[in-house]
């Protein structure tokens, strides 16, 4: 019997819809597994090993090959602009990166404006691709407070209800992009473990198209 595929599951708002996603297409997880403080865990069939990570950590394990796939949002992925494999978009965790200011603020991209994110990369792609140069401030934490504390003149950030941005006072200006997770493989594991991972593939594919 070969080893365990090794495969990064998401932290956060998208595990449970992962866990889903992989339970209709047959790859189940023990929930004693699930409700475990183990880091490792496998699925019933002991074809898989799973590992919990941050969704910007599992792109690096999966870049270097300590992990042979994972699941992370394309955020994350048109950010670090990884050399992994992307076959498949899963349809879950969607949401978009939107530009937000506050309230009755105009913005006049004419003039200097001051751009907070967690996404330098991909806010300084989006205005370079509208002839607009901006100031881009990489933040870590909660984003919507720059602009009320005069850091920044307006974000770009993740957004998926609108309610953070209403309850701070801010409001959509233009989407930068949409959001959502893809199944993503090491290009090694993808030419050594090709049977393993097209089967992967396939039944992802399946359970993704008869959940629209």
């Amino acid at each position: 019997m070969s080893e365990p595929l090794r495969f990064g599951l998401p932290k956060g708002r998208v595990f449970d819809q992962a866990i889903a996603l992989l339970s209709s297409a047959g790859i189940n997880i023990s929930p004693e597994y699930l409700d475990s403080r183990r880091l490792i865990v496998p699925d019933v069939n002991g074809k898989f090993s799973f590992v919990t990570l941050k969704p910007i950590d599992i792109l690096v394990y999966v870049e270097s090959g300590a992990l042979d796939a994972g699941i992370v949002g394309t955020d994350i992925l048109r950010e670090l602009e990884s050399d992994v494999y992307e076959p498949l978009d899963l349809k879950i965790g969607k949401c978009k990166l939107a530009l937000a200011a506050p309230n009755g603020a105009a913005l006049a991209f004419d003039q200097h404006i001051r751009i907070a994110t967690k996404y330098p990369k991909t806010a300084q792609r989006f205005f370079l691709s509208q002839n607009v140069h901006v100031q881009i401030i990489r933040l870590e934490g909660s984003v919507e407070i720059a602009p009320l504390l005069g850091l920044a003149d307006a974000i770009v950030d993740l957004v998926e209800t609108g309610r953070t941005l209403n309850d701070n006072g801010l409001h959509i200006i233009e989407d930068v992009h949409h959001v959502s997770s893809k199944l993503i493989i090491n290009r090694t594991a993808m030419k050594l473990r090709a049977k393993t991972i097209n089967h992967l593939v396939s039944q992802l594919d399946s359970a993704v198209y008869a959940n629209p």
